[in-house]
């Protein structure tokens, strides 16, 4: 038995919000303010409590806020038409055949023996009678508050929302139903549904708990802090109702009564004059009342106060706050683990839950990479061991983890992933990567898939918490890139590159691998190529002719395409010329539905932009179209490169004499003088200069395609 699917409708950023999760661990993962611990306080709110208390105005879904004002305002719609308004958490449950349905009996809507699913709804509702009964008030309240207006100068009249800040639980009432739902795929079918609250008052504590570690820890390396000290007397009150440790246990008791008469005997002595004062105070037969001082030590109270979880090194021990926040965090999540896996297991007078649901917030927390890694591989081995009890009284246990860790989920299963994606304003996502293999797999490229999930497990998980990216082509821009975001945002200080969630993916001449995966995390990427203009060349070979497109100048009257897949991938073309006629505007592209399927497509307000070189004049004025990175490098910075204080040994050096000399066109320089790309990038910042303005990298430019592609970056909102 376990939860398939969960589904919240209007809880803060949760407007319609779907999350299938695995069975035994699922990952969450997303960048900031997706609804992450939305997800993690929806569940809380609603299955470990039924205190309305719990919940806020504020939890609304702001479009959920603008309907309840639309509806308070309208005409009273009639009962038999009108849906509740509110919050909603409905919980998918599969259950098999195996499983025992003694918790599922009274809550099941269909004993048809081939439907294995449970749709729980639980809500905070705006009920018929309610909207009626708060229409009414609200409508009083405004008549006072604008009597308050028209006498107290200045004074603003409050609004609906001002008043269900303040009276939220009179009209809003939680509920619970189990409702019925479809065979196929446990959708609600709106037929009927089997109230769990009210005069039925129906349990679910023995069908479902859950627990969770917030991100909110109490750990901290202050002096004196106890928190994993603390945390061992949690462990021994979860382990003393089970027989495994009785022995232990026993032992441990039997020791506090040896300390007890020892310590009883102190005491007569240390309060003897004490006690022979009341003696003497009247109203106190003589043999009578006597009192006496004894100790009375409490197995529970004295790990409270009185356990102190040490650290050994070499021959010393210190106490647990001397060591790291990475450290402390790391045990103490190891502990809390514990205490609830206890928890789920309940007492050996107990049977556990059918559904247990851990929910671990950023485990990440002080820790450094490595640690992380070690940390995901190691929970996931102790999460799997599941709910185990001597009398055989197992269950499975669900995880879900919440991080934003990218080495923690590169060290995960691409299939636990789901990646949560904001819509809008008032509503997010969650898409499962799942999907994102059935595309690579319905379109024939099962080994894109490979690849990329190879890459990004490798070298890019960031990418699932960036806000934009950078594909590029090689080291040269990899190793650069950050020096030119420099240079931009030095010229503009508004919105810095380099402050914003960027990532840089270095990627070859495959971009197109990733074009299905940015599409589906709708990530805004710049794609940084070169226009690889070739000219058509017949040879003989073997006797025959064989016509192949070889490398040449753009502005070669030969020069009939670019030998750029991406650009015929994403642009659909390579017409050379129809690629130069192309401004910035029609390099943008977004993927759209098209009756063969999801094709890219130009478009003004694409998300993916790509840039190659463009025809500009250099300090000299003199034109020129180049066809890669170093090309057009060397044609708008032929000053940086030809000043003899400037070292390139990465260069050959006969050439760039020649070069220096003017003898050598800066296309043929490109391709010949190159010895190590790396080494040549580096050179460039080690040759860079700061002018007297403090502005960094001032004796060299960034190509204009760059900047344009950079600029635009910069300026796209997320």
């Amino acid at each position: 038995m376990k939860i398939e699917r969960v589904d919240i409708k209007n809880y803060r950023l949760l407007r319609d919000f779907s999350i299938e999760l695995e069975d035994d661990l699922s990952l969450i993962v997303g960048k900031n303010n997706t609804g992450k611990t939305s997800l993690l306080t929806a569940l809380d709110r609603f299955l470990t409590g039924s205190d309305r208390n719990k919940f806020s105005f504020d939890d609304f879904n702001l479009d959920l806020k603008s309907e309840i004002k639309t509806q308070v305002k309208s005409d009273l719609p009639d009962k038999d038409k009108y849906t509740p308004l509110g919050i909603r958490l409905n919980l998918l449950i599969r259950y098999s055949e195996s499983d025992s349905l003694a918790n599922l009996s009274r809550i099941m809507t269909d004993l048809d023996p081939d439907h294995y699913y449970i749709n729980l709804e639980f809500g905070l509702l705006l009920e018929h009678d309610s909207l009626k009964q708060l229409k009414s008030d609200y409508a009083e309240f405004q008549t006072n508050e604008k009597q308050k207006e028209a006498k107290k100068e200045g004074y603003k009249a409050r609004d609906l929302f001002y008043f269900l800040h303040s009276n939220l639980i009179e009209y809003f009432k939680l509920s619970k139903k189990s409702l019925s739902c479809s065979k196929a795929t446990g959708q609600p079918d709106g037929k009927f549904f089997i109230d769990l609250g009210g005069e039925n008052n129906i349990s679910l504590k023995n069908l479902i708990q859950f627990r969770y570690i917030s991100a909110r820890r109490d750990v901290t390396n202050k002096e004196q802090n106890s928190t994993l000290s603390l945390q061992t007397s949690r462990i021994y009150e979860k382990t003393e109702a089970t027989d495994k440790q009785n022995e232990h246990i026993a032992n441990f008791k039997d020791a506090l009564g040896d300390t007890d008469l020892a310590l009883t005997k102190v005491y007569d002595e240390l309060f003897k004059e004490t006690v022979d004062k009341v003696s003497k105070f009247g109203g106190i037969a003589e043999g009578d009342s006597k009192i006496s001082i004894n100790s009375t030590l409490q197995h529970r109270d004295l790990l409270k106060g009185n356990t102190t979880v040490m650290y050994s090194h070499g021959e010393h021990t210190f106490p647990e706050f001397y060591n790291g926040l990475g450290y402390m965090n790391l045990i103490s999540v190891i502990f809390e683990i514990e205490i609830l896996l206890k928890e789920f297991k309940k007492t050996k007078y107990e049977v556990p839950a059918d559904i247990n649901l851990l929910f671990i917030e950023e485990p990440e927390a002080h820790t450094h990479p490595q640690m992380q890694y070690v940390f995901i591989n190691n929970i996931k081995g102790l999460l799997k061991e599941g709910i185990k009890r001597e009398d055989g009284a197992n269950r499975n246990l669900q995880t879900v983890i919440t991080t934003h860790s990218s080495h923690i989920a590169s060290e995960s299963d691409f299939n636990d992933i789901r990646y949560l994606k904001k819509v809008n304003d008032t509503s997010v996502i969650a898409k499962n990567l799942k999907a994102l293999e059935a595309e690579y797999d319905s379109a024939g490229e099962e080994e894109n898939y490979r690849f990329l999930k190879q890459y990004l497990t490798l070298n890019k998980a960031e990418l699932f918490f960036a806000d934009k990216a950078i594909l590029i082509e090689g080291d040269t821009e990899r190793i650069i890139l950050p020096a030119m975001m420099k240079k931009i945002d030095q010229a503009e200080s508004e919105s810095p590159l380099l402050s914003q969630n960027i990532s840089i993916v270095e990627v070859g001449a495959y971009s197109q691998v990733f074009e299905r995966f940015i599409d589906f995390i709708g990530l805004k990427t710049l794609i940084i190529t070169d226009i690889d203009s070739a000219e058509v060349v017949t040879k003989p070979v073997a006797g025959k002719d064989k016509t192949t497109r070889e490398a040449c100048k753009v502005s070669d009257p030969k020069a009939e395409f670019s030998t750029n897949y991406s650009l015929k991938f994403f642009l659909n073309t390579d017409s050379l010329a129809e690629l130069k006629g192309f401004d910035l505007d029609q390099k943008r592209v977004e993927k759209t539905e098209e009756a063969e399927g999801k094709k890219w497509k130009v478009s003004s307000t694409g998300n993916v932009q790509l840039v190659f070189q463009t025809q500009e004049a250099n300090e000299a004025g003199e034109e020129y179209h180049a066809r890669s990175f170093e090309d057009a490098f060397f044609h708008v910075n032929k000053a940086f490169i030809k000043d003899p204080h400037n070292k390139f040994p990465s260069l050959t050096q006969k050439h760039l004499k020649t070069f220096r000399n003017d003898k050598m066109h800066v296309y043929e320089f490109a391709e010949k003088a190159i010895g190590s790309k790396p080494s040549f990038a580096i050179e460039i910042l080690l040759n860079s200069k700061t002018n007297k303005a403090g502005i960094e990298f001032s004796n060299w430019e960034i190509p204009a395609y760059i900047k344009e592609g950079l600029t635009w970056l910069r300026d796209i909102k997320v």
